[in-house]
């Protein structure tokens, strides 16, 4: 049985979201609809933490000025999209030394087989598996490190995502029952809606990405209306007469139609009813004018918080100490619990 502390932490925690994206620029279109978005929702229902995951960007090569720049493009990004610092912890992950602590501790109790089946570091290291950095290989555990930290009851995941949240259950899983113990809650998912898989612009069956080679393929948070324009224009067309016909075999006007949709707030079906029967000029023509009407906003809001880096670093040190003052007895309590002085 939990000791009654235990049980108090997790009354506490009853509904508190752990969530974020690295700080590697350029945030996108799919970055939105398939996460922030739906974080700005979380905030009237749980208690939220929002993270700039800077731990995992450097497991790839990244330059110093380049990263902490992003990390403040990241934060206002964040802030930009309605996401209320009054409410949630926007935080910097590498400023909370307990995530790579426990990450440490939970590696001690996370079998090599478990990251054998990440089919994640499999696709990023690719044929150069050999060469490859421990931190590519290990970062699922600092992923569940993440949530661990402050144990998160729930935790936004795309389909790309569900299997790394599963480890971060088997894992919390094994460390109590090691000790026998509920230290840890098992965090469970929130899946996202429609547009939680948001598909290139010029390839309709790869996920939009901000490390594809082709600006052409992802609208930025940071493009103006000119260059929203241009990319919609130039995303990937088909001979079909209408952007309706035959849709669920056409990835790219599918992709079109769902963000669509999604941006008005609108099911596919409406949105199909709405303009199904008009060709692919007239669509991207609809389609721009919604993006445009939407996310010019965000990007005006952006720029200002960027005039602003002070305020962005206000905002970060009020995260940081909001993460720290949960994160710090969680850590205590897991210290306790393996047998440190």
């Amino acid at each position: 049985m939990p000791s009654p502390a235990t049980s108090n932490e997790q009354r506490a925690t009853k509904n508190r979201i752990l969530s974020g994206v690295q700080p590697t620029g350029n945030l996108h279109l799919g970055n939105y609809l398939g996460a922030i978005r739906n974080w700005v929702a979380m905030q009237q229902e749980y208690e939220c933490l929002f993270m700039l995951a800077d731990l995992h960007a450097i497991t790839v090569p990244q330059e110093p000025s380049a990263l902490r720049t992003n990390v403040r493009e990241t934060a206002a990004a964040y802030i930009a999209c309605g996401i209320d610092p009054e409410k949630s912890a926007i935080f910097h992950q590498s400023a909370v030394s307990a995530h790579a602590e426990l990450t440490w501790i939970l590696s001690c109790h996370t079998p090599l087989g478990w990251l054998n089946r990440m089919t994640q570091f499999k696709e990023k290291a690719g044929k150069h598996r050999e060469e490859a950095m421990l931190g590519l290989y290990s970062y699922p555990v600092l992923m569940a490190a993440d949530i661990l930290v402050y144990k998160a009851t729930h935790v936004p995941v795309g389909e790309d995502q569900k299997q790394h949240l599963e480890l971060a259950r088997d894992i919390a899983g094994a460390f109590n029952r090691h000790y026998q113990t509920e230290f840890f809650p098992l965090p469970q998912p929130v899946i996202l809606g429609q547009a939680a898989r948001v598909m290139s612009l010029r390839d309709g069956t790869k996920k939009m990405s901000k490390s594809d080679e082709s600006d052409y393929s992802r609208i930025n948070l940071t493009d103006d209306a000119d260059a929203i324009a241009k990319k919609i224009k130039k995303a990937t067309s088909d001979s079909c007469a209408t952007i309706g016909e035959n849709i669920d075999a056409r990835p790219e006007a599918s992709n079109l139609l769902t963000l669509y949709a999604t941006l008005k707030g609108i099911t596919r079906e409406q949105a199909l009813a709405e303009c199904g029967s008009a060709n692919f000029s007239a669509f991207k023509q609809m389609l721009t004018d919604v993006a445009v009407a939407h996310l010019s906003p965000i990007t005006h809001k952006m720029r200002e918080l960027l005039q602003a880096p002070d305020y962005i670093d206000q905002v970060l040190v009020r995260g940081v100490a909001r993460a720290q003052g949960i994160a710090g007895p969680v850590m205590k309590g897991v210290k306790e619990t393996v047998g440190f002085l």
